[in-house]
């Protein structure tokens, strides 16, 4: 019977450390070529990667279940503004440290953006838009030419867009009105998942409630 016990104990410790093994050895990737990269944020260079500790948890910010009704693939039909999974949103962030013509945009309210980000984002909360004044001068920024009642989106930027996830209505808001007023809808980019995604796999996050 010890022996039987020990014969047990023995394998369960072998399986245990097989696994631990495993763990450490796996690496969470972004994308079958991809583990990491750099993006700047606030003038500094932050490594963007999934979390590779196994143990990792969601942010206390993202972790429940009780959310809004989700957001539909395409909130802004009929205009067809392609909505984006995390390595295509990612393919952004990357090209968007070297053409500056690409702007990964938080339509979130400031408050949330400063509690926690994705890395190289800049904020533009949707409350913008409610304003003409507020939303000419976010749009100026966009590379948008104001010309009294008239604008000009000939160098209008490709904004790729999250907020807080798949029920978060605050790009979908920011989205119809630029469109509205006439922004390209090929110069639109949605990224569905936003934070709560974002989160979930374990990506890199800055802000006050980063770890």
């Amino acid at each position: 019977m010890m022996k039987k016990v020990f014969a047990g104990v023995l394998l369960g410790t072998m399986i245990a450390g097989s696994s631990l093994v495993m763990a450490e050895g796996k690496k969470a990737m972004i994308s079958p070529e991809l583990l990491s990269f750099n993006v700047t944020h606030d003038g500094e260079k932050v490594e963007v990667m999934r979390n590779q500790n196994p143990e990792n948890k969601v942010s206390e910010l993202y972790n429940t279940t009780y959310r809004g009704m989700p957001q539909a693939m395409n909130p802004f039909a009929p205009h067809e503004v392609e909505t984006l999974g995390e390595r295509e949103f990612t393919a952004y962030m990357i090209e968007a440290e070297e053409d500056e013509n690409i702007m990964i945009v938080d339509t979130r309210t400031e408050g949330w953006h400063f509690r926690l980000t994705i890395p190289g984002s800049v904020n533009y909360p949707f409350t913008l838009m409610k304003e003409k004044d507020d939303m000419e001068d976010a749009m100026d920024d966009f590379g948008v030419a104001v010309e009294g009642e008239n604008y000009d989106f000939s160098a209008a930027k490709m904004l790729v867009m999250f907020c807080n996830g798949y029920w978060c209505g605050q790009t979908p808001a920011m989205g119809r009105a630029l469109l509205a007023a006439g922004y390209p809808e090929e110069k639109m980019k949605y990224y569905r998942g936003g934070m709560q995604a974002w989160t979930s796999l374990g990506l890199t996050v800055v802000g006050e409630a980063a770890e």
